[in-house]
């Protein structure tokens, strides 16, 4: 395992062609992220931070600039090689949940575990954080008949299901109220401190942020501190 940074970056631009129009979402991005780091980034809408995810997730590719990714070079990656990532090395909590609304929170996690070629018994220290996340007995339970954090819970379940080097959480507390939002966070902290999972947070909200070991603040495609 490399003792360098999980992330780097270097000079990243991202530019979108709308119309007759060059929408510039990245400006020329340098970010380091040490492995086993909680990382908040901050901005608002508009900021770049959603561009930046994509594209440390393999969803999107950059305009130009450098990213290595668990050591893999991001823009030498195929399409495929991009997607492998995803599998393996890069987990995703979103805001809306996202999970499958005809599967069970069990099936949920299943499939991502399928999607990834890793079938059979799951590993014992998984067991350990469905206890930590209170999930284990609603796992039977389709996405309906769970609460709002119920269902954010079984999504970073499904996340780290193949234990990715980096968890991407965008706004993972957007669609919370404060209780549950503040337990999602204290998971993500305690996942992190538990288990030393990298995990890269964007938020508008500095109370979420302030869970993270270091602040990033985003505005007009640019890391400003």
């Amino acid at each position: 395992m490399s003792n360098g940074p999980i992330i780097s970056i270097r000079d990243l631009k991202k530019s979108y062609h709308v119309g007759e129009v060059d929408v510039h979402a990245l400006r020329g991005v340098d970010l380091d992220v040490a492995r086993g780091e909680f990382l908040s980034i901050i901005g608002p809408s508009g900021s770049g931070k959603s561009t930046l995810f994509h594209i440390i997730g393999g969803l999107t590719p950059p305009t130009s600039g450098s990213i290595f990714i668990d050591g893999q070079d991001l823009l030498k990656m195929s399409e495929t090689g991009r997607t492998n990532l995803r599998k393996k090395s890069v987990g995703f909590v979103f805001q809306k949940y996202n999970l499958l609304p005809t599967l069970t929170g069990r099936g949920n996690i299943e499939i991502a575990r399928h999607i990834a070629g890793r079938n059979g018994e799951r590993e014992p220290w998984f067991e350990e954080v469905l206890e930590l996340l209170g999930i284990a007995g609603r796992l039977d339970h389709k996405p309906s008949a769970m609460s709002g954090g119920e269902q954010q819970r079984v999504a970073i379940a499904r996340a780290i299901v193949n234990r990715p080097a980096i968890l991407l959480a965008d706004e993972p507390t957007g669609n919370l109220d404060t209780e549950n939002s503040n337990a999602v966070l204290r998971l993500l902290r305690d996942l992190n401190d538990r288990l030393g999972q990298t995990v890269l947070m964007i938020t508008h909200n500095p109370e979420a942020a302030a869970y993270g070991h270091r602040l990033v603040t985003m505005r007009d495609g640019r890391i400003v501190n």
